[in-house]
This record gives C-alpha cells, structure tokens and sequence, in this order.
C-alpha cells in the first residue's frame, strides 16, 4: 500500500493525537493534540486551516453529512464549530459553568450532544440553535456515548452507569455497571427468529474487561460477556455483518464473536496479529476490510476470509508504538496515529480510472499520478504527474487526458517523456472523453465537442479545429460517442448512429435503431462496431454494409465491451459486468451469414475494472491501482494439453474451436483421438466455409463421401451457391434454398427437394425453374402419396404424370401402373382390373389383386392372380370364395402346403379320401396321411411305412394304437417309443414280458429315468448283464460293475469286460477301479484274465504310461504268437494315443513297431513286384529273428528268395547258410529246399551296395535302410511306405495318423491303393502335403511330457 502523506510529531507535540475523518466525502482530516491546536487537512496532506483551542481537546467529531466539525475543550464550556463549505469557524455557549468532556453527532438529524465534566448533558440542534440543558444527568464526568439510527442516546460516565435517553435528553433506561464503562456503541443483536427490529442493542466495553450487552427490547436480561485473562485489556471492537463483533485486545490478539442467540459469545476466529500490544481496529465496509495496528505494524484482513492476511504495513520510525486508527468512508484512505504523535495516510483504495488505446493503458495509480505502460510491447512504465484528482481519463496514440467537472489536461507523452501540454475548460461537465492520433471527443450535455489536441496556432484550418455535435437544428441528445483511428462514431437518446469521417470532415454514414442508444464499443479497425441500446441488448454493427446483429444471450448489467487486440483472434469480443467476463466471438462470413455467439464466462475478480484483451488475457486495473491479468477460461485450454484427461481434452477441443482456432483444434483432436470431436471441428469449418480445412479434417477421419462432395463444390465462385451447398450438407435446408434461388443456379433448389423427397416444395420450385419437369416430380410424388396412404391426391399426381412423348414409355408405363392402382384403391375398380388385366406385368397384377383381396372382391381378385401366374394367392383367394373345382383345377400347380391342406380338409369332409390322401401328401401333412390310412382307408403297411419315413410323433402314436388293437405288442412299443410315449412302452413292455425289445427300442437317447426303470427291473430279473448295462448308461457306476463283474461264464465275457472297463474308465472313482484290477488280476476268482482288458482299462482311465508298457506286453504275446498284425495295431494305436497326450514314447514301443510295420511292409512291396525293397524290409526283419518265434524258417526263407531274386546274393547266402542250421534245416519248405542248398553250396557273394540319402539331422549320407545316423547318432523316422528313413526335403505325413511318410513314394501308392499302410485308413491323394516345417517330427520330445 502507498503512503500518501505523513503529519510529523512535531505538528502537535509530543505524545498521542487525536483524527478524524470527514462523513461521507472523506476530503477533510482533522487532528489536534498536545499543543491545543486542531489542525484541518485536505486528502492530499496540504493544511488547509488551524484552530487554536484553549485547552486539550476532549471532544471532536464531525456531523452526519460532514458538513460541520464540532470540538471541545478541558479548559472551556465552549462549542467550537468549523464550517467545511466556507471554512469558518464558530462558537456555542454551552451554558454550564464547568468544562466538557465528551461530545458526538446524531446518525440521522442535526442534533449534537455534548457531556460536562459534572455529568450534565446539553442537546444542541444545529439545524434550529436550539440547546436543550440536562441537569444532573450522571453524577460524575461523561466519557463515551452514542446515537443510534431511531436517534436514541446512549451515555457512560466515571459514575458507572449507562443512561439510555431520547433525542430530547429524556431519560428511557439507566443501568448500573460493575466498572467504568468506555466504547459505546450501537447495533443490532439478532435473535433466533430473524426478525429486524432495528438497531436494538448498545455495547459498552466496561472496565475494559468484559462486553457488556444492553438489549432495549429486552431490558432485564442484560449480557456481559468476559474473555479470556491472556488476551489482556480490550482496546477497542466494532459491530460488523450479521451480528458480529470484532476486539482487538491489548495482548495483540484479534477476536471475532457472534451475538446470535444460538453462538453468543462465541469466538469464530481469533489470531494474534501483534506480538507485544493491540492499540487499534478499524473496519472498511465499502472494502470488506478489517484493520488492526500495534507494534510498528498494520494487518488488514480480508472480512470474507479472515485468515487470510490481506497486507501487512510497516511503519519504520514508529519505535514507541503506533496508535489509533481510521478509514475514509469510501475505504480510499486508512489514517494511522503514533504514541510519538506522528501520523501516516495510507491509500488503501485509489478510484478506478484508466483507459487503454490498442495495447497501451494509463490507470491511475495514486491519487496524483497516472501511470502508462503497455505491457504486449514490454515498453517501460511512464508515471505523469497530474495536478487534480481526476474522475476521467483518456489515453490516445499520442496523448493522455486527465480531468474533472468541466476541465480536462493534456499531455504529450513523446519520446523524452510526457509533458504537459495545456489545460482546456469545456461548456458543461465532462461525461466521457476519447482521444486518437490527432482529436479529443469531448462528451458533454448531451453534446459531443470534437477538436484538435494540438492546433498549430495558424488558422489555416480554423475550420478543422474543433466542431459540436449535433448540428443545432438536431432534436436529439448524443449519449455516447467513440473516436477510431478516421471516424468520430456518435449514437443519440432517438437511436441514431452517426460516422463522421475526419479526412472528408463529414458524416459518411447513419444508422437509425429502434431505441436509443447508450454505449458505443468500436474495434481496433473501426469497421465493426458494437453498441448497448436503452434496453440493455448489444448489436453489432457493420457501418459496410448496414448490417445488425443482435448479440445472444447478452446480460443486460453489461458495463462495457473490449476487443481482443491479438490479430489472430479479431474477432473475439469481451462484455463484462459486476461479476463475470463474457467472450463472445463474431464471424463475418459464415453459411448463414455473419453471426455472434457466447463462447463462455468467466469470473471478474472482485474490485477489479478490465481494461483491455490481449490473447485470451483480459488485463484489470485494481484497486491499489495496480494492473492484474486474468486469463478467460475460454482460452485457457493450451496449458500442458497432452496432461490433460479425457473430459478436459474434450472441453479444450469445444473451446478453441469456438474460438476459430482451428490449428489448435486440429493438435487438439489428435490427442483426444474421438471421432466426435473431429466431426465438431469439420461441422464448424463448414459453417465457417473454410473449405480446405474442411476437406483436411474429413479425410482424416475417412469421410470420402464428404470428401469427394467438398472437392466436387470447392471451385465455386459463387458465394450464395457455394453456402448453400454448405448448408445442404448441414441439413438446413430452409437456408439452402434460400441461397440456391439467389445465386447464379436456382435449379439447385429444385434437385435438392427432389433428392430429400420434399415434393411440395419441389413442384413449386418447378413451375418457376424448370416446367419440364413436372411429370416426373409428380410421379415421384405419386409414389410418396401412395405410399402415406393418399390415394385420391396419388391418382391425380399419377395423371399428371403421364405424357404425349413416346420415348417416355418406360415413365408412361410407371405412371398407368399408378393410375390402375389408385383406381381400385379410390373404388373405380372395374378401371382398374381393366388396365391391370391389360398391361403385361406380372408384378402389376400381383399387386391390384392384393389391393383387391383387401377389399374383398375375391373373384377379381383370384382372376388377376391366375393371370398373373400367381397360383398359390389364386388358389388361396378361391378358396375364400368357395370355389372348389377352380381350386382343384389350379391344385397341380401349387406349391403352399397351407393351400393344399384346406382343399385335402374339404375333400375328406366330401369323403374323397384317396383324393384328400394326394392332397395331405402334397402338403406333408403326414400325420393326417396316416390317419385316413388307418382310419378310412384300412391300410397299415402304408402306414407303417409312411411313419418310418416321415418319424412322425403322432402318427406313430396312432400306429402303436393300432398294433395294440391287434396284441401285436412288439411293434406297439416300437411305434410308442417313437411316439414318445417312454412311460407307455415301458408299462407295456413290463406287462408282456418285452423288456428287451424295449431296451432295444429306446437305444442310447432315453432319458437317465428311463435307463433306471430298464436297469431295476433286469436287476429284479437277474440279468446282470443288462442290468449293468443300464445302470450304466444312467450312471450307476458302482451298480453296473458290480452286475458286470456277477455275469455268468454263459454271457461273452468280453463283452462284459469291455463294458466294465467303459464304466470304471467314466466313473473315476478309485475303488471302483482297484476292485476291476483285481478282478482281471484273478484275486476274486483265482483266474488271471487277459492283458488286453488290463491294457483297456488303462487307457479307459487315461493312465497312458501303464497303457504303454501294457501295450508292449501284449504286443510280444501277439508276436509269439505270431498274430502280427495285431501286435502292429495295439503298438500303433497306443503310440497314437501317446502322442496325442504329447507322452514320450518309449524307445522299445517305438522299435518294435517299426520291426512289425517292416514285416508287413514286405508283403505290400512284393505284390507291387518292388523286390528290392521287400528284400530289404525282410533284411531288417530277418536281423531281429528273435521276435517271430512262431515262424523263423518262413520268414528266412523269404529273406533267401527274396535278396537272391533282386540281387542281393551275398545277403542271400548268408541267411541260407543260416537256414542250414540243424535246428532249422528239417523245417525248410520242400519247395525251396534244393534251391536253397544249391546257394550255399555255390556261393555268389556278389552285392552292389544300397543306395544312399543325406540324414534329415546333419545331413550325413546314410544307406536308406539305415535308422540310425553314424554321424549325429540320432534315430531317424521311418517311411511308412516304403520302411527307409525319412528325407527332410520329401517329407509328408498321412493326414489321418500324421505318422511320416517319403512323399514322392507316398504319392505313387495312393495312385495305386489309396489306403495308409500304418493306419489302414483311405486317403484320398488330394489330401497329401509336403511338410516344410519337419522339427516337431525330428524333435518329437520337446514338445512332450518327459
């Protein structure tokens, strides 16, 4: 805060001072002290006059108006009066003999008080000179006292009691105190029902301890209210708001109570503000503040947040502390005493004046000082000195005007600093003054003076000097006006808007509005121009063009407008009021034309007057007379934007492109990424007719269509035809007719009501733009009409669409069509079936006979059915009509089965039942074929086949009937079961003894009830076999083992088994299958069973390891004896099983049936006459003799025949010499025997060697028989086909076991026999593909479980 002035100690003397401020107007400040003397200065600390007293003050006080200053002394019975109007003094004679001690004004009438030494009380009444004396009033000297607004007085005295009187001096209350009281004060204490009863309440500080509480409702409850001993003595409280009390104590603590009935007493806040002493309080109601000095230090609060600690002074020379303290009443200036007798004058509030031209400001930031500066350009600060404390000010491009009433000064602000140019007097008080480059307008009396800031003293342009508007003929008063840049703009009380073009020096422009115009807000151009009319609403104005706008949602407290001076954002406009900032945003060339909308608000903080805009910025001019910036909350979105939520990026997308600022708005959409925001922003580019953006945005969003559409359009030179085409594309298409029919190619309004089906329309828009086409708009019309149901309009537009041109026969044909349609629809129906009965469409004849049928008239109807080749709808409508033999005649050629139905359902009425019979057949209405079969027609083998063809539920119901009938009870439960009559069949079949024939019948779909029945009842029988049987299929497990496990030997015991093993395999249930296990071990019977039911049950219960070495066990068996095949199968079925479980196979397993599939490889080579390889398929075979006991000579004597019969000799004769063992020699087949012994006694060692392939591992070359590298030492697979080892690049697998297989070989089997060799299973050839990822096949292992 600035220090305005200072009064020294030395002014009064030492010690403490007494001040007091002039009511109302604050001009005057008047203090005495220790010298005697009272001292009157004006705001700005310049003495104005002295009064010598004849004693120490004890008394001073100003009158309700601060008009007059009363003052008394301790050394005379003397009233001093000071007049402040013509500064005189002069002197009351009390009348007492003693002197005075105290005196104060009323709040509300001419009456003064003034209290004696003695206790006497004097009302004087200013206004009339009367004195009224009050003898005896206290007993002892008056000290404090106080009016109140029903001008009741409240007086203390040393006597200690408190006397409440009128305004006569009439005693109404007195009240005995405890102690001295001091600090009277009145004020409204509220009570619990709110009521208002005026200033009801005094409050004397007694003892300077407690508050004491005096109601005058209520007066023999009065409250005293004691505070805490840390707090110290109270120095001083003030009433303020709704029933609160402010103390300030001596200890520096600062308290807050409320005297609400409910919080009495009550602290609501309290802080310590002083360390060492309080001295003062003061309260700004006009600032909302509250003050408090000790120490050398003030602390102003805010009163709405009290702790928040507004500012803090520092008075430097203040070493003994400071003392009183008190604000003018408009809060401008806050006056502080000290104990030395020094006074400081603060400013606390400064009048809020300034001006901006572009971004240049001047405010006022003392009381005489205006300060300019122009914050965008960074320019330094120019303080200006003035001479007064101005009510206006001015700023232009090169000057500064300051002024009040009717006196203006001028000042130069030039490039080596401001300079005073020279002060004007003016005709009237000055209202408003605006400045540019050249002029001052000058607002006064409802005229406007315009003249030269700077006239060069020639006279040669006398008449450009200076000139007053309006002219003197002008009925009107201006009441506002505006300079710009070239034109003074001036509006009247009559709403006339007047440009006055300074170069011209004349008017160039009027405008007449409604009402009468009061504000006047230009932008920085001057061709755009907004005005606030006598009603509140805002306009803007183009003086171009004459063009208003009326400004929405436009609050009508609206104080004043401001242009953003960013050229970016022309355009943007601010209106503001008491308490918020409204940006609105003006547009000159959009769809609809030029248009203004509110893009949002924002909060104006408090106190604060907007000077000027600048990029979203709105900078404020404050109390202190300092300059704020607020930023509007609809520019605010460009903060940090990619830390911003979802729901904010959403609100800044709407904000900038409310704002036009369409590159934001596209950076914007990118990190929202919403469809719908992308869709706002090309919808706004569109209203704006920013084609290029347009297209941009809606190809980012892949709207080709609107592309495309934009494109096709975006050449246009037009204006009205390029925005209606716009306003097309936003569907307002009132607008687009508008601006088609104005622009260079009306027609476009006619296409566009063709194309949105709006006929009416468009066959007005024809009858002007293009007659030609009125039949075909009128046929399409017909159509719509047709459609909604307005036949007899639809008849007539389908008329007038007919034409005499005969190339128009498709269209002509369209519209007769119509014409026969809406003749039957209107009731001319014998027109109509002619016309359709003529004209060769079918689709036309369907659709009269349909109108028809809904009318009712069937044979018309039927007629143009048949015609139309429509037999199912003809038949259908001559059934209607009864007429059965048309029915019969069109019967062959109709396909609905409903049809058919109704004429079958006639016929049997009729007792036609072969013909009925056809009839339900055509219609597969089985279910009454098979009644007259067995009803009228006595033939049950049809029947009987008809049901089983057709399953028909019902019809089996009724043949099981019939059989019942004839105790044929067997296929009685066939045909109920398939009737679905389970309970039935089953009573039956347990009536007569035909269970099985049940059991057989229901099969594996019944429900688990109908197992149980068939289960208890074989149980009951004591057939454990179907028993079991049952109860497992209705999941029984325990049951049905059991009775599997009872069967007797006379039962096939493997079927038994096997079933046994399902059930224990489904049921998982440990005990069941330990007692299976035993079984097959032999433990319940001493009789082992066969591996092959231990094999099942282990893979029944999916335990694959003990499957597989189960497998390998029953596979040695099967080899010894000698069944190979089937050793082959379990081997491969259990590796199968294994590898679909991705379960290691076991290296025996997997060698064993390589040596098996081997052995059965030969027979398949050798039929094929491929010896070689059968020869050595039998070589390997032949080397692993051992594990084909049963037939070691036969398979030898292969291998001989076969080695010898392709060549290989050597091979040949070794398993000859072999076979000529002893233990083998005698077993020789007879037939072979001599050729045998011939090889071994004429050897032939001659062998060429195998041929060789790369091993699929690391390629090493390998003999092709050979399954294990030499290299790598890996085990290769085999072929399937032809038992060699695989080869990476041939590699195939057989779709159905995916065992591997050579494909080239595989290839030329199936050729021949398109059946697996490993799985048996047909592969058809098509079906076989080369593997080019083989690793899953070399490294099996990785991908199983270990």
């Amino acid at each position: 805060m600035k220090k305005v002035f200072e009064i020294s100690e030395k002014t009064h003397g030492p010690g403490p001072i007494q001040f007091a401020w002039q009511n109302c107007l604050g001009n005057y400040l008047v203090t005495t002290g220790s010298d005697h003397s009272v001292n009157i200065y004006d705001r700005h600390g310049d003495l104005k006059d002295q009064i010598n007293l004849p004693g120490y003050c004890t008394g001073l006080g100003w009158d309700q108006d601060g008009d007059t200053l009363a003052m008394v002394c301790d050394r005379s019975s003397v009233v001093f009066l000071w007049d402040g109007n013509t500064h005189r003094t002069s002197q009351v004679d009390s009348g007492f003999k003693e002197p005075l001690s105290y005196l104060v004004w009323s709040k509300v009438g001419p009456q003064l008080a003034i209290g004696t030494s003695k206790g006497n009380l004097l009302i004087y009444n200013h206004q009339s000179s009367r004195k009224v004396p009050i003898l005896g009033k206290h007993t002892k000297r008056i000290t404090c006292g106080a009016w109140n607004n029903q001008n009741i007085l409240a007086l203390g005295s040393e006597d200690k009691t408190l006397t409440i009187s009128n305004q006569d001096g009439d005693t109404l209350r007195q009240s005995a105190l405890r102690m001295e009281p001091s600090n009277i004060s009145f004020s409204e204490m509220k009570v619990d029902e709110r009521t208002s009863s005026g200033e009801n309440t005094v409050s004397v500080c007694v003892g300077r301890r407690t508050l004491y509480l005096f109601n005058l409702d209520d007066p023999e409850n009065p409250i005293e209210l004691a505070f805490q001993g840390k707090y110290g003595n109270i120095i001083a409280y003030q009433w303020y708001g709704d029933g609160y009390i402010m103390i300030g104590f001596s200890s520096g603590f600062f308290v807050v109570i409320s005297t609400h009935r409910k919080e009495i007493g009550q602290e609501l806040f309290q802080a310590r503000n002083h360390k060492e002493s309080l001295t003062g309080i003061a309260i700004s109601f006009s600032l909302n503040k509250a003050a408090s000095c000790g120490d050398n230090t003030i602390r102003i609060h805010d009163l709405s947040d009290l702790k928040e600690v507004y500012s803090i002074i520092t008075i430097e020379d203040a070493t003994k502390g400071l003392g009183t303290m008190g604000w003018t009443e408009d809060g401008q200036l806050l006056a502080v005493s000290t104990q030395q007798g020094s006074l400081h004058v603060f400013l606390t509030k400064l009048p809020i004046l300034g001006d901006a031209y572009g971004t240049r400001l001047a405010n006022l930031t003392s009381l005489l000082e205006v300060t300019v500066v122009n914050q965008v350009e960074q320019e330094p600060a120019i303080p200006i000195e003035i001479e007064v404390e101005p009510t206006f000010v001015a700023l232009g491009q090169y000057h500064l005007a300051v002024g009040m009433n009717n006196r203006a000064w001028f000042y130069l602000l030039g490039d080596k600093g401001p300079e005073k140019l020279k002060d004007r007097e003016y005709l009237g008080t000055i209202t408003s003054m605006s400045l540019n480059a050249d002029y001052a307008a000058v607002l006064m009396e409802n005229k406007v003076q315009l003249h030269l800031i700077e006239s060069d003293g020639t006279g040669e342009n006398e008449e450009r000097e200076t000139r007053l508007f309006p002219d003197r003929n002008s009925t009107s008063h201006v009441t506002c006006q505006v300079l710009t840049t070239e034109f003074l703009v001036y509006g009247t009380n009559t709403g006339e808007l007047y440009f006055f073009y300074m170069e011209d020096w004349n008017v160039v422009n009027e405008f007449r509005h409604i009402v009468g115009i009061r504000r006047l807000f230009p932008d920085n151009t001057g061709t755009r121009l907004v005005f606030i009319d006598d009603k509140s609403d805002g306009f803007i104005y183009n003086p171009v063009n004459d063009h208003v706008l009326e400004i929405p949602n436009f609050s009508p407290t609206i104080k004043n407008v401001l242009w953003e001076n960013w050229t970016s954002d022309r355009g943007v406009f601010v209106a503001y009021d008491e308490e918020k900032l409204y940006t609105f945003v003006y547009s000159p060339e959009t769809v609809k034309g030029p248009s203004v909308i509110l893009a949002g608000s924002t909060k104006l903080p408090f106190s604060q007057r907007p000077l000027m805009l600048h990029g979203g910025e709105v900078t404020c001019q404050t109390g202190s007379g300092k300059l704020s910036s607020v930023q509007l909350t609809t520019h605010n979105f460009m903060e940090r934007p990619s830390e911003l939520a979802p729901q904010d990026l959403r609100s800044a997308v709407q904000k900038s492109i409310a704002l036009r600022r369409y590159r934001e708005a596209w950076m914007l959409c990118q990190l929202l990424n919403s469809k719908e925001a992308w869709m706002d922003l090309a919808k706004d580019t569109l209203d704006h007719m920013d084609l290029d953006l347009s297209i941009r945005v809606y190809r980012h969003i892949g709207e080709a269509g609107m592309v495309h559409s934009l494109k096709s359009i975006k050449g246009t030179d037009d204006r009205n035809l390029l925005a209606g085409y716009l306003a097309l594309y936003q569907e307002d298409f009132s607008l687009a007719q508008d601006l088609f029919i104005s622009s260079s190619r009306p027609k476009a309004a006619l296409e566009m009501r063709r194309d949105l089906l709006h006929w009416d329309q468009a066959l007005k828009l024809a009858k002007t733009l293009d007659p030609t086409q009125i039949p075909y708009i009128s046929k399409e019309y017909a159509q719509q009409l047709e459609f909604v149901g307005d036949y007899p309009n639809a008849l007539t537009h389908f008329e007038k669409g007919i034409t005499k041109n005969e190339n128009e026969k498709e269209h002509n044909e369209s519209c007769s069509m119509g014409v026969a349609r809406m003749a039957i629809r209107v009731g001319d129906i014998r027109r109509g079936v002619n016309m359709a009965a003529k004209m060769q469409s079918r689709p036309l004849k369907r659709d009269c006979a349909q109108i028809l049928e809904g009318m009712k008239q069937y044979p018309e109807s039927a007629l143009l059915y048949e015609k139309g080749e429509y037999y199912d709808k003809a038949a259908s409508v001559y059934i209607k009509s009864k007429n059965w033999s048309k029915v019969g005649e069109l019967l062959p050629k109709v396909t609905s089965s409903k049809i058919q139905i109704q004429y079958a359902k006639a016929k049997e009425a009729d007792g036609r039942y072969e013909d009925a019979m056809r009839a339900y057949q055509g219609a597969k209405e089985w279910d009454s074929v098979i009644r007259i079969l067995l009803e009228h027609m006595n033939n049950p083998e049809e029947a009987v086949r008809v049901v089983q063809e057709n399953q028909s539920v019902e019809g089996a119901k009724m043949v099981a009937n019939f059989f019942l009938k004839l105790n044929d009870y067997s296929s009685a439960i066939q045909f109920l079961v398939m009737s679905k009559c389970n309970d039935e069949a089953f009573q039956l079949a347990q009536k007569h003894n035909q269970m099985e024939v049940y059991a057989d019948i229901i099969g594996p779909d019944a429900s688990m009830e109908d197992f149980k029945s068939i289960a208890l009842y074989f149980e009951n029988g004591k057939n454990h076999f179907l028993a079991g049987k049952f109860f497992d299929m209705c999941e029984m497990y325990t049951k049905a083992l059991k009775h599997f496990l009872r069967c007797p030997a006379s039962v096939d015991d493997s079927q038994a088994l096997d079933l046994a093993i399902g059930t224990v395999g489904k049921a998982k249930d440990d005990a069941l299958t330990h007692q299976l296990i035993d079984f097959l071990m032999g433990e319940a019977d001493g009789i082992p069973k066969d591996a092959k039911y231990l094999f099942r049950l282990y893979m029944a219960l999916a335990q694959y390891r003990e499957a597989a070495r189960t497998a390998v066990i029953i596979a040695r068996e099967e080899q010894i004896a000698g069944n190979y095949r089937n050793g082959h199968d379990v081997l491969f079925s259990m590796c199968r099983e294994l590898r679909k479980q991705k379960i290691k196979i076991p290296s025996e397993m997997s060698n064993n049936l390589m040596i098996l599939h081997s052995y059965i490889l030969v027979k398949m080579h050798v039929k094929k006459g491929d010896h070689l390889k059968g020869a050595r398929m039998l070589i390997r075979v032949a080397n692993n003799i051992s594990k084909f006991p049963s037939h070691v000579v036969p398979i030898l004597t292969s291998t001989v025949i076969e080695c010898h019969r392709s060549g290989l000799r050597n091979s040949s004769f070794s398993y000859a010499a072999m076979l000529m063992r002893p233990e083998y020699r005698n077993k020789i087949d007879l037939k072979y025997k001599k050729k045998i012994e011939a090889i071994v006694r004429k050897p032939d060692k001659s062998e060429q060697d195998e041929s060789t392939t790369p091993c699929p591992y690391c390629k090493a070359e390998l003999e092709n028989t050979e399954l294990t590298c030499h290299d790598c030492k890996n085990n290769i697979p085999f072929c399937i086909v032809t038992g060699r080892h695989m080869v990476k690049d041939d590699w195939t697998v057989c779709p159905d076991c995916d065992f591997p297989a050579i494909y080239s070989e595989f290839k030329r089997l199936l050729e021949v026999d398109e059946v697996c060799p490993m799985c048996s299973e047909r592969i058809k050839p098509d079906s076989l593909k080369k593997t080019e990822n083989v690793t899953p096949y070399l490294h099996p292992d990785e991908n199983s479980e270990q």
